[in-house]
Order: C-alpha cells, then sequence, then structure tokens
C-alpha cells in the first residue's frame, strides 16, 4: 500500500508547478473597462442628439464608440488567449490527475488500519506519515488553485457572452449616430467658408483628369482665395493622428500586388468606420474621382494638400474650413456582430477591416511621404 505513496508524491509534483506558472490575466477587468466605455458612448447618443453642435456631439460619440470597440475587441482577445491557456494546462494535467484520484481512491478503498501499518516497522511508519503531512497541504492548494483557474474560466466564457449583447446595442447606436451625423452635416449652417474666384476651373479640371496624380497637380496650381488655417502645419510633423482607425497595409512606396507603387499610406479600416480631419483645413474638393470611390481634398497649410480617397460618403462643401477632429466622411461596408466580433472573441485575422482609405501628402505639385506626419495610433 504504501508504495502507492510514490505515484502521489509524483502527481503532486507535475500538477503543482503549472499551478504556480499560471496567474490571473488582466483580460476580465480590461474587457469589462472597455465594455463599460462602450456603454457610455452608447448612452452618449442620446446627449448628442439633444446637444448645440450636433455634429461635434455626435463625431465624438462615433469616436468614443470606436475606440471603445478596439478597446473590447484587444481585451477580448486577451480573455480568449488565457481561455486557452487553461484549458490547455487542463488537458497538460489530464493523465497526472487521473492517476493521482485513482490513487487516492484505491487507498480509502483499503481499511484504515492497514494504512497507518508500513511494513519496515515504526521507522517507516513515521516516514511515510511525514510524507503525507507534506503533501496534504500541497494537495490542498493545488486543489484550491484548480478551483480558481475553473471559476476564472466560468468568467472568461460569461464575459464573452454578455459582451456581444453589448455590442449588439452598441451596433445599432453607431448606425444611429452615423445617420445622425450625416443629416445633421447636410443641415449645419454657418460654417466658415472661403470660395475659389472661378469655381468652374475646379469643374473644367476634374472633367480632364485621367488620374489622381494630375487632378491634385491641377488643382494646386489653381489660383484661390481659399487661404489655409494660420497655425504651424510643418512644425506638427509627427504629432498627428490618423484620419481613421485601422492598420496601415502599405506605405509609401511599397508596391501592391500589381507591382503598382504609390506615394501614400493605404489603411485597412472596418466597414463604415468614421474619417476626420487631422489637422484644420479648408475643403478643395470633395467627390468621386475616377475609380477612387469619394475622394475629399484639403489644404491644412498653404501649399500643402491632403488626399483622402476610398470613402463612401464624405461631408462638406468645398470651400469649407473645418477645424481638427471634423468629420469629413465615412468608410463603405456595412457592420456587423461577426465581423466587429468573431465567435468567443478570437481575432479575425483582419478580415472585419473589409475597407481601405488611401492617405496622400502634397507639398505644392509633388508628393511627400505622409508616413512621418502621423503618430500611427489608431490601430485597431
Amino acid at each position: 500500500m504504501w508504495r502507492r505513496l510514490a505515484p502521489i508524491v509524483l502527481c503532486f509534483a507535475a500538477l503543482a508547478a503549472p499551478a504556480r506558472a499560471e496567474g490571473a490575466d488582466p483580460a476580465i477587468p480590461a474587457a469589462e473597462a472597455a465594455a463599460e466605455s462602450l456603454r457610455g458612448a452608447v448612452g452618449a447618443l442620446r446627449e448628442a442628439n439633444g446637444a448645440t453642435d450636433r455634429v461635434k456631439a455626435l463625431t465624438r460619440t462615433i469616436a468614443a464608440y470606436e475606440d471603445g470597440l478596439a478597446a473590447l475587441r484587444d481585451a477580448l482577445r486577451r480573455a480568449s488567449v488565457r481561455e486557452a491557456e487553461i484549458q490547455k494546462g487542463f488537458d497538460a494535467r489530464r493523465g497526472n490527475i487521473g492517476q493521482l484520484l485513482g490513487v487516492m481512491l484505491t487507498m480509502e478503498r483499503d481499511p484504515a488500519p492497514l494504512i497507518l501499518l508500513h511494513p519496515n516497522g515504526p521507522v517507516g511508519t513515521a516516514q511515510a506519515a511525514m510524507v503525507m503531512s507534506a503533501v496534504a497541504p500541497a494537495l490542498q492548494t493545488e486543489a484550491e488553485a484548480m478551483r480558481g483557474q475553473l471559476e476564472e474560466l466560468k468568467r472568461l466564457r460569461k464575459l464573452q457572452a454578455d459582451t456581444r449583447d453589448t455590442l449588439t446595442r452598441g451596433l445599432v447606436a453607431a448606425q444611429e449616430a452615423r445617420a445622425a451625423l450625416s443629416q445633421a452635416v447636410q443641415d449645419r449652417t454657418g460654417l466658415p467658408t472661403r470660395f475659389l474666384e472661378n469655381p468652374e476651373e475646379l469643374t473644367e479640371l476634374l472633367a480632364s483628369a485621367d488620374s489622381l496624380n494630375s487632378f491634385a497637380t491641377g488643382l494646386a496650381g489653381l489660383e484661390t482665395d481659399i487661404g489655409a488655417p494660420m497655425e504651424d502645419f510643418a512644425g506638427a510633423m509627427g504629432t498627428l493622428p490618423l484620419p481613421v482607425r485601422g492598420t496601415i497595409l502599405r506605405r509609401a512606396g511599397e508596391a501592391d500586388a500589381a507591382g503598382i507603387r504609390r506615394p501614400g499610406l493605404l489603411v485597412a479600416t472596418r466597414p463604415a468606420a468614421l474619417v476626420t480631419a487631422p489637422w484644420p483645413a479648408t475643403i478643395r474638393y470633395r467627390g468621386p474621382l475616377l475609380d477612387y470611390g469619394n475622394v475629399m481634398i484639403v489644404e491644412p497649410a498653404a501649399g500643402y494638400l491632403l488626399v483622402l480617397a476610398g470613402m463612401a460618403s464624405v461631408f462638406g462643401e468645398t470651400g469649407d474650413v473645418v477645424e481638427a477632429g471634423a468629420p469629413l466622411g465615412l468608410m463603405g461596408g456595412s457592420e456587423s456582430a461577426e465581423t466587429l466580433f468573431p465567435a468567443e472573441g478570437k481575432d479575425a485575422g483582419g478580415t472585419g477591416r473589409t475597407e481601405t482609405l488611401y492617405i496622400e501628402l502634397r507639398d505644392g505639385k509633388e508628393p511627400v511621404d505622409p508616413g512621418p506626419w502621423f503618430t500611427e495610433t489608431k490601430e485597431d
């Protein structure tokens, strides 16, 4: 009988080390905080609809929704990883746990007096008792650790179910906010405006343009009295936020699948993502252009043009003066729980970022690499 103490000790040694190595992951509180942030953004929609400046309020609401959603997705990805780690640990120790339980059940079936007797006499009995006294507390500690991991696993799974409900409500609210924003921009009056001296020149340029480059070059050469904001745009290099939340697919000069190299950034975004002005600027052009979809070209400073191409809808009119953070448009596509929140919070491998925004910066008539101008902090 006492020979079965050795397997118990070995089983405990195999079980105890992983339990000590694993600790509670901060994914759960992070996800709960992100979910609360998302609920706050949903609740802000009512206040935004009643605000004096609905455009600003709705823009903040949509931005808060996108920030909260990104934080929630990141936290849930970490929660999913933690869940997999716990499950993997249980699977790895399943054999040892089974062996331990088998030995303990066998010992339970032996009469109590026999368990207390050791074949090597009193000394062996005393030594065995010492082993048992050392093993029992450790087994209790291991059992408590496993109980904690099971509770954590339960919380992780409940969190994923609860946040899916939060996401669904947020999705509906975000769609309402985007529709309200589009209407609010149309209804807006009193926005500072500067006009082209000869708007017909812009129409002629648009009709004759055969590429984005030729159009932007021609636009830079038009004589205007639009003027640009007086802030130090050149001095802001490296501090501008990306106009949209997303992931950079290609940088300036990198070839695409067809071997074509462009001087701007290509950013992958989620459907219906909000595009905002990174700097105070004057709208020089907005509307469809060739096969680029809707294009927005703004002038952040004299001699500079910022080109944003690929939006499904654009806001404002040529000549409007917009401030930093003002909404410029929305990306195409439509959101769904599947694209925004894959099953059980697992990473979709970027499949949810189905839209692309092209960002080009031009100094005079020549494009310059826009990468150094942005902080690139809006990754999703």
